[in-house]
């Protein structure tokens, strides 16, 4: 899809036209936050919420885009419009906002901000037969960053544990989902996603001490209220995932997403849950297509290696 126009510091250019430069700290020392929002039929999906937390996550390491949250909100929808001709072999978009400290040396932190705003198909072919057949956890050793080290409520590219918990899980199961825990054991989030419980009717989900403010993770609180779902914030552990009458997992492009089985232990009685699948009838309603159905044929359009996500 070379058609594909993205936003690069002010400019309209073709996504394969941009270049970042060696010494750029977002790609030097990782110095860089960023959002991902995602549209439904070609419609924009709580921009302004992620917008919102990307300038909070910049307000916390202290870089200025040189753009106002406004002026970043219309440019996101701009590149939606920009690129509509191209949605119908993509389906739906993801719309990534980066916001890297620029180009300086080690120790240089006085620079101009790189901006980028990028287009992605959403990733269907990872994800779209898990909704009939549930997601697999894998509780890994390796762990989240402590809040004391870098807070987890910034959206930032410092994510090597991330990266590690991903090739830990993929050697237990290869289509493993990766869990992680905090430092007393403490479940906190995968590594692009929150995690759910639900046990005798009530939502579980971990407080955000030691995980990212997922938006979808607010969306599903959202629904859960509208369909009189209770919803707990507290926290988990391995043995809440494993004695759980169901598990799901969330987040933007997935929306929500069964998981069956654990460390290889069925979740309830293995197949997706009675109220995971009201959150999801319920969320594609709120957004005018049914979910699973579109990612089961968009998945057929598109390879099985795995993608950008």
């Amino acid at each position: 899809m070379g058609n594909i126009v993205a936003y690069f510091n002010g400019d309209w250019v073709t996504q394969d036209d941009i270049r970042i430069h060696p010494l750029d700290r977002g790609f030097y020392v990782g110095d860089a936050v960023f959002d991902l929002a995602r549209t439904f039929n070609g419609k924009s999906f709580k921009m302004r919420d992620h917008i919102d937390r990307l300038y909070r996550s910049l307000k916390h390491v202290r870089i200025d885009p040189g753009i106002s949250p406004d002026e970043m909100y219309e440019a996101s929808e701009e590149a939606i419009r920009r690129n509509e001709a191209e949605r119908g072999e993509a389906g739906d978009w993801h719309i990534w906002q980066t916001v890297t400290r620029g180009i300086a040396g080690w120790r240089q932190l006085e620079a101009t901000p790189t901006v980028m705003i990028q287009i992605f198909p959403v990733p269907f072919n990872l994800y779209a037969h898990m909704f009939k057949e549930g997601a697999h956890g894998v509780i890994t050793k390796t762990r989240s960053y402590p809040s004391e080290s870098l807070d987890p409520k910034v959206k930032h590219y410092s994510r090597m544990n991330f990266n590690m918990a991903e090739l830990e899980a993929w050697d237990i199961d290869p289509e493993g989902w990766p869990i992680m825990t905090d430092a007393n054991g403490n479940i906190t989030e995968g590594t692009a996603y929150n995690v759910f419980i639900v046990k005798d009717g009530v939502i579980h989900t971990a407080g955000d001490s030691s995980l990212l403010q997922g938006i979808s993770r607010g969306a599903v609180v959202e629904v859960a209220e509208r369909l009189g779902i209770p919803v707990v914030t507290e926290e988990l552990q391995p043995y809440d995932l494993y004695t759980a009458d169901e598990a799901f997992l969330t987040n933007t492009p997935i929306c929500v997403l069964p998981m069956t089985k654990v460390d290889n232990r069925e979740v309830g009685d293995g197949k997706p849950g009675p109220i995971t699948q009201q959150l999801l009838a319920a969320w594609s309603e709120w957004v005018g297509l049914d979910i699973v159905d579109q990612a089961e044929q968009m998945s057929g359009k598109m390879g099985t290696e795995r993608v950008l996500s």
